[in-house]
C-alpha cells in the first residue's frame, strides 16, 4: 500500500510492481440537477476526478445504483446509466459491470480503477514552498444549485453548471503526466487534490496540513461562475457552506471584510470540481498556457508558503 487514509488523499494506491501500481476510489451521491442523463455524466465525472487528481489513467469503472422502482419509470434508471456510460468512454475507460438496489431515493456512482506509474504518484501533500497553486475549474456550484432550486436561477444557469460539472478533468491531468512535463523539475506538479465537497479553502486545509506548510490564497484571483456573488450577496448559500465554514475557519485567517462574498465562495461545496495543482512557478504557466491552447481554463490562485500559525490565509 503507497496511499491509504492517512492524509485524506483522494484514493487509494496499491504497487502491483517497479512500473505500476492501482488506484482505487469510490463516489456516489444523488441528484444534482433534474435531468437524469446529466446526472450521469456528473456523477461520473466526479468519481473519474479521483484518479487524475492522483496522477493516474482510469482503467475500469463499476456503476453503483439505488432505484426507488416504486416512485421512477426503469427509463430513468437507464438514462442514468447512459450519462455515466458516455463519460467513461470519454475518459478511455471501460465498464465492467456493477451492481444496484432498491432504495427510496435515486443514488448513482462509480467504483472506479486506474494506473499510475510509482514514481509519478501525486499527492495532498506534495506542496513546495515557492510552488503556484493553480485551479481548473471555476467556483460556485453549490450556490448556482441552491439558486435553481429555490427557482431564482433559470434554465441557461442549469445549463452552464451542468457542462462545468460533467467535464472531465482529463484534459489538465494528461498535460500534467505527459514526460516533458513530469520529468522536467522546473515544470513537474509536487502535489494535487480536487475541489468537491469539502469546498476550496476545505480541500487547501487538508493539502496545507498534509504538506506541513502554510498557503496564501489570493481572492480577487478566484473564478466565481457568472451570478455567484450575487446570489451570495442575497443570502442564497447552501448549508454545506456554512457547515464548511464552520469547520474549518479555525486553520484560516482572512484579511479581507467579513462582508466579502469571496469568504463564502471559498467554502462553497462543489460537485465534481477543478483540480488544484502546487507546481513551480514555471510549470504552472505553462499549464494554463496548454490549457488555453486546448480551448481550457486555468487560474492562478496563491502560492506556498513556510508554514505559520494559520495554515490557510485568504488575503
Amino acid at each position: 500500500m503507497i496511499v491509504g487514509s492517512e492524509t485524506c488523499d483522494d484514493a487509494g494506491v496499491y504497487r502491483l510492481n517497479a512500473d505500476t501500481a492501482l488506484i482505487q476510489t469510490l463516489d456516489f451521491f444523488t441528484p444534482i440537477v433534474d435531468d437524469p442523463y446529466n446526472f450521469g455524466r456528473i456523477t461520473a465525472a466526479n468519481a473519474l476526478s479521483d484518479v487524475y487528481a492522483m496522477g493516474g489513467t482510469p482503467l475500469l469503472c463499476m456503476n453503483i445504483l439505488a432505484c426507488p422502482v416504486k416512485s421512477m419509470e426503469n427509463s430513468v434508471f437507464r438514462q442514468v446509466i447512459e450519462g455515466g456510460l458516455d463519460k467513461i468512454k470519454e475518459a478511455g475507460a471501460l465498464l465492467v459491470g456493477g451492481h444496484s438496489i432498491e432504495d427510496e431515493e435515486l443514488k448513482y456512482g462509480l467504483s472506479v480503477t486506474g494506473t499510475v506509474h510509482p514514481d509519478k504518484i501525486l499527492l495532498n501533500s506534495g506542496c513546495q514552498p515557492g510552488d503556484q497553486l493553480v485551479l481548473t475549474k471555476p467556483l460556485g456550484t453549490g450556490i448556482l444549485a441552491t439558486a435553481i432550486k429555490g427557482g431564482l436561477a433559470g434554465k441557461a444557469v442549469e445549463e452552464q453548471i451542468t457542462e462545468v460539472m460533467a467535464e472531465l478533468n482529463r484534459v489538465p491531468a494528461e498535460i500534467v503526466a505527459r514526460a516533458d512535463f513530469a520529468d522536467n523539475p522546473d515544470l513537474a506538479a509536487h502535489g494535487c487534490t480536487d475541489i468537491t465537497g469539502f469546498g476550496l479553502l476545505g480541500h487547501l486545509h487538508e493539502m496545507a496540513e498534509a504538506s506541513g506548510y502554510s498557503l496564501r490564497v489570493r481572492a480577487d484571483s478566484l473564478p466565481a461562475m457568472p451570478g455567484v456573488l450575487d446570489f451570495i450577496d442575497m443570502g442564497i448559500i447552501p448549508a454545506g457552506a456554512h457547515t464548511n465554514q464552520k469547520y474549518y475557519q479555525q486553520w484560516h485567517r482572512s484579511e479581507l471584510e467579513k462582508s466579502n462574498p469571496l469568504h463564502i465562495l471559498g467554502f462553497d461545496p462543489q460537485t465534481s470540481g477543478g483540480l488544484l495543482y502546487s507546481l513551480p512557478p514555471a510549470g504552472a504557466e505553462q499549464l494554463l498556457c496548454e490549457l488555453k491552447t486546448l480551448g481550457r481554463e486555468g487560474w492562478i490562485i496563491g502560492e506556498v508558503l513556510a508554514m505559520d500559525k494559520e495554515r490557510v490565509l485568504l488575503a
